[in-house]
């Protein structure tokens, strides 16, 4: 693919994109970084607007080659033109993420945008611990997909069951969700997936860090963060690469189990997709600015 193309790596970057959209004719790839607390339709959203305005084209096809979840940050990649056509390809790429989970709490969502439903005992987790575990998830296995999510439970898709369990947990009890019905994702088919890599980089049970607001970005208002802060949980971080249709937080469900406890996210990083990483991701702002104002 040409680098043009790509509009990857930095030093090739162009202050302004050319006009003239058949001067990219392999389409246009831009990784973006995407700020916390937006969806990845927002991005898009975003985009695809300046990419419209800038080549004055009202049918330009504007995709992305992966979904990254509202709370989740890092690469995302957005397909303009004739690159949406790789899109699907470029989905099937390894990625690698950059995950903190938290430990003694699950959340419906199995990460903070629902709150916590159930505590558990935390007793003999630590860093020796989880390092015995980790072991058992590398290489080829069956994963069950988060029930919020956007797999289909006989055409129906499972975050459509998930908020109507939700719903029902709420109006049982409007202070906990521990009426949440877990068992509705056992409907969810398994799917095969892989994980190549698999490492502890730290681990505490100091107060949990919160991933950081762009302060140029107006996050999404319905996107809500759960405060965990005052629970004293223990806490890890870990780098994860694996193949395309892994569920970290579906991850972090099975390793809270694996330790006889329970666990959610707190933070999660897409730190690479395929071979595009971090570091050459664009930030909002950085991407908006290739496209000339008029």
């Amino acid at each position: 693919m040409e680098i043009q193309a790509r509009i990857a790596d930095r030093r090739f970057l162009p202050q302004t994109l050319s006009r003239d959209l058949e001067a990219y004719p392999e389409g246009i790839i831009l990784p973006v970084d995407k700020p916390y607390r937006w969806t990845s339709a927002d991005v898009i959203r975003k985009l695809k607007w300046a990419a419209i305005r800038h080549f004055r084209k009202r049918n330009l096809k504007v995709g992305h080659a992966g979904t990254l979840d509202p709370l989740a940050t890092g690469v995302l990649l957005v397909c303009i033109g004739k690159a949406t056509r790789l899109a699907e390809a470029l989905q099937k790429e390894g990625k690698e993420y950059i995950a903190g989970l938290s430990f003694g709490a699950t959340t419906p969502s199995y990460d903070l945008e629902k709150a916590v439903d159930h505590r558990w005992p935390t007793d003999g987790i630590d860093a020796e611990r989880i390092r015995e575990v980790l072991p058992g998830f590398l290489g080829e296995q069956e994963q069950v997909a988060p029930l919020f999510s956007a797999k289909s439970v006989d055409g129906i898709r499972a975050y459509e069951l998930a908020r109507k369990q939700y719903k029902a947990a709420q109006k049982q009890k409007t202070d906990t969700m521990e009426d949440f019905d877990h068992t509705v994702a056992a409907q969810l088919s398994r799917q095969q997936i892989r994980i190549d890599a698999l490492e502890l980089l730290s681990f505490g049970t100091d107060p949990v860090p919160v991933p950081g607001e762009d302060p140029l970005l107006r996050p999404n208002p319905n996107i809500v963060v759960t405060d965990t802060s005052g629970l004293g949980l223990p806490h890890a971080e870990l780098r994860i690469a694996c193949s395309k249709g892994t569920y970290i937080r579906a991850l972090a469900r099975d390793l809270g189990e694996a330790l006889g406890s329970g666990a959610h996210l707190y933070a999660l990083r897409r730190t690479r997709s395929g071979g595009f990483s971090a570091e050459e991701a664009l930030r909002i702002p950085e991407a908006l600015s290739l496209f000339e104002k008029d």
